[in-house]
């Protein structure tokens, strides 16, 4: 028991707000982060490293004197214009374990969230979470997926991908992370408000 978190999780809480500059969209919680109670809480994962080394993240790194931001950073980054959030909030070891039921469930939920908080931009961390909630969501079925700006979007919300920063996902290297958010970071800049909503 001395190795348990000092609360207990069933998931983590979305870190939310109105209006939010970007919300970046996991797959869904790893047991391990739910046990840490932080998004990408693994130290393997890029995320945080990734952030961190982007034009994305300056603003927070700054104000809190930090060259690097980690996973018990997350909640205040609300408060420098960034949310978390996931298409599933089921934890599992793996996103492998997730079944097609549990995307159908998770992604209208998610665009409700969406619709209700109004996040400039959706940024979502893999294909493997873009997918299934274009077509559960939105009713799309998306063939090739090029990350970047999306075709799609949620009322105000604009969407984006990135590569997952899973280790598993090799195919793509930290420094290739970074430039996404740093892309990101630039389409912040080029349009300084959301679109209209539909």
């Amino acid at each position: 028991m001395s190795n348990e978190p000092d609360h207990e999780y069933t998931t983590l809480a979305d870190i939310l707000a109105p209006r939010l500059n970007v919300v970046f969209v996991g797959i869904n919680p790893s047991i391990y982060s739910v046990e840490q109670g932080h998004y990408f809480a693994r130290p393997a994962n890029r995320f945080w490293p990734a952030f961190s080394g982007s034009r994305l993240s300056l603003a927070a790194r700054v104000a809190l004197e930090r060259a690097t931001l980690h996973p018990n950073n997350d909640r205040s980054m609300r408060d420098f214009g960034f949310g978390f959030t996931d298409i599933v909030k089921t934890p599992t070891a793996s996103a492998a374990e997730l079944r097609v039921a549990d995307f159908a469930v998770g992604a209208p939920q998610l665009r409700l969230k969406l619709e209700c908080s109004a996040p400039r931009i959706a940024c979502f961390q893999g294909v493997t979470a873009l997918r299934p909630f274009l077509r559960h969501a939105l009713g799309e079925q998306a063939g090739t997926l090029d990350f970047g700006m999306q075709p799609f979007r949620v009322a105000d919300t604009a969407l984006f991908l990135t590569p997952n920063p899973s280790p598993a996902n090799a195919t793509y290297r930290l420094s290739d992370l970074i430039a996404w958010f740093d892309a990101l970071a630039r389409e912040l800049d080029e349009h300084s408000e959301p679109g209209p909503q539909r």
